[in-house]
């Protein structure tokens, strides 16, 4: 290829890399995109997007570990890409085993050799570091100047949308913790372990909305406004909401209302979420054979939203141990459901429950140990123990 087709393929590529990261507000999609499309228009092996964490004083970034992606995080000024956030300045090794700021733990780790290191440092509007981009493994020889200066433009085209798209993530977040906010305040008044079934039984949902061939946005929004399904409940007395013996007739009347109250509070809402929550607060305790409540709906009538959002709720509820009973293993909380297909539940949504089924319990495991970790920062950070803070041993008497 002559040097002029070179440099006009090289243009043709940024135009491409312009439209593609131009029309992704998606943080996680986009930086998908960009380490791709870098790695193809420098020729090389690996690319890997790495942004700064200002809270944690880190960068972090997503690789693959065998068939799961992880989250790699390192102190800034640590590795190559830690020194490059640091001081600013491109790096471009020809050795990496040779060069001392290259740290080795991740390729003694996944196996793989890295060779030549090219990496330049990404900044906002305002200067300050953003992030680095980097590359491994040059697919013939190393990397050149002409690379370097490349690599220099996509990170400045990219920094812009990388900057957006981290802001309407971050707003996105603030929406979704609100709404699961909201959620605790109707669940604490009804039961323990409220912060944990609420993210298990939102994470089923989404797996179960894929599972039933909506889109991965579709699918992401039935899963944050899952929480607020009984979001009702705060309308309920405690006499009736928190009663240790079985309520009577007119009492469970009333609790049956707290579908039609939570749909009356989220509806009409300007946001997206709070309204497809309105569907499911209204929908969830519908029976797909049409003897449940408030509206005895049946089959298809009940949106499909309450439908996955049901399955989901009530598997959580019966393989998780709850003040009132004890924890149902897996089988027979999926026994249960399965038996109850056609009558209480949507047959296909419980075809999907049995079909992602490892992936769900996946889902709960990974929860369940956040939720540990969470606690655990929150006692440390409210009450962190130190050597000069804990009191004396006592000696024994002799």
């Amino acid at each position: 290829m002559g040097r002029r087709q070179e440099l006009e393929q090289r243009q043709s590529l940024l135009a491409r890399f312009g439209r593609m990261v131009a029309a992704e507000t998606s943080l996680d999609t986009l930086l998908g995109i960009i380490a791709e499309e870098v790695r193809n228009i420098l020729s090389a092996d690996r690319c890997s997007v790495f942004l700064v964490d200002f809270y944690k004083g880190e960068l972090w970034t997503k690789i693959a570990l065998g068939m799961e992606e992880k989250v790699l995080r390192i102190p800034i000024g640590q590795g190559i890409a830690g020194f490059v956030a640091r001081t600013g300045s491109a790096v471009n090794i020809r050795d990496a085993y040779k060069d001392t700021r290259f740290a080795q733990d991740l390729d003694r780790i996944t196996g793989y050799q890295t060779r030549t290191v090219l990496a330049v440092p990404l900044r906002g509007r305002d200067g300050k570091a953003l992030g680095v981009f980097e590359v491994l493994n040059k697919a013939k020889g190393s990397f050149t100047e002409e690379d370097e200066g490349l690599l220099r433009i996509l990170a400045t085209m990219a920094a812009t949308f990388i900057e957006n798209a981290t802001l309407y993530d971050d707003l996105r977040r603030s929406h979704l913790e609100t709404i699961y906010r909201m959620a605790l305040v109707a669940e604490y008044r009804d039961q323990e372990d409220t912060g944990r079934h609420l993210r298990r039984m939102s994470r089923f949902s989404g797996i179960l909305a894929q599972g039933m061939g909506l889109s991965f946005l579709e699918a992401e929004d039935i899963r944050y406004a899952a929480p607020l399904h009984d979001i009702g409940k705060v309308a309920i007395p405690d006499s009736i909401l928190r009663k240790p013996a079985k309520l009577t007739p007119e009492e469970f009347e009333e609790m049956k209302k707290h579908t039609v109250y939570g749909a009356k509070m989220l509806a009409n809402a300007e946001s997206r979420l709070l309204r497809l929550a309105s569907k499911i607060a209204v929908g969830h305790h519908e029976f797909w054979d049409g003897t449940g409540y408030p509206y005895a709906l049946k089959g298809e009538a009940i949106s499909l939203e309450a439908r996955i959002v049901t399955v989901a709720d009530v598997f959580d509820a019966l393989s998780s141990k709850r003040v009132y009973k004890g924890e149902w293993t897996v089988e027979d909380a999926v026994k249960y459901i399965s038996e109850r297909a056609g009558k209480q539940f949507d047959p296909k949504v419980v075809a999907v429950l049995v079909e992602k089924l490892p992936e769900i319990l996946e889902a709960r495991d990974e929860e369940n140990r956040r939720m540990v970790e969470d606690e655990a920062a929150s006692l440390q950070q409210h009450f962190p123990v130190s050597q000069a803070s804990a009191p004396p041993p006592t000696s024994k008497p002799s």
